[in-house]
């Protein structure tokens, strides 16, 4: 099998022995070419466009730069790798933003190896593909009655409920790990579904509607 045949793939996650495991299983098995690794969601757009990777394995919470923002960016730089994000988090806050930001799959890392296998080459195909958890939350979020109390997404929640403890931009960046520009984006959604303009307001009318407590 040439190189031009083979799927080749970008990993990205910030524990090594985790890329080191993913190197080797997809190095040992056939039709796989492993072209790079990064260590967060900022290296991995700019790995993406030296290496120019078929698809691109990626975590979510990651120091210095996270896979939701990560996803976004390379959907705004028009990328031709397709993203399949493989995380431990199976939550609302996690899998909507990602699949929202533009990621192509959704796995957990508990799934089977042969799976993953499968996974990566449906993305290279350009098709979906989500871990059955996924999957279901995705469907109860597209059947659930958009109320004036579940207007916010899941990730605006979080926001909302750090800036109600007193946290500030970059806290909440930090804890989120996603940058301080995108907490500032969520604000301003939240500001616009709330119909306030600051976050004491939009504190007291969360709490007011039900949101918060």
């Amino acid at each position: 099998m040439t190189d031009d045949t083979r799927i080749s793939l970008l990993i990205v996650d910030d524990h090594p022995v985790v890329r080191d495991g993913l190197r080797g299983m997809f190095e040992s098995a056939p039709g796989f070419t492993v072209v790079g690794e990064a260590v967060n969601g900022v290296e991995a757009v700019e790995r993406a466009a030296v290496l120019d990777p078929d698809v691109i394995l990626m975590d979510l919470r990651m120091p210095g730069g996270g896979g939701v923002d990560a996803i976004a960016e390379l959907t705004r730089r028009r990328s031709r790798a397709r993203v399949l994000v493989l995380t431990t988090y199976d939550t609302d806050s996690d899998t909507l933003p990602a699949i929202e930001a533009g990621a192509t799959g959704y796995l957990l890392k508990d799934a089977p190896r042969d799976d993953l296998f499968t996974a990566v080459r449906a993305a290279a195909e350009g098709r979906t593909v989500l871990s059955p958890a996924v999957a279901s939350r995705l469907v109860s979020a597209v059947r659930a009655p958009a109320s004036a109390t579940e207007s916010l997404s899941a990730r605006e929640r979080e926001v909302l409920v750090l800036v109600a403890r007193g946290t500030p931009n970059r806290e909440i960046a930090r804890e989120l790990f996603i940058s301080e520009a995108t907490v500032k984006t969520h604000l301003t959604h939240v500001y616009g579904k709330l119909g306030v303009k600051d976050r004491a307001a939009a504190v007291a009318t969360a709490y007011e509607r039900g949101i918060l407590g």
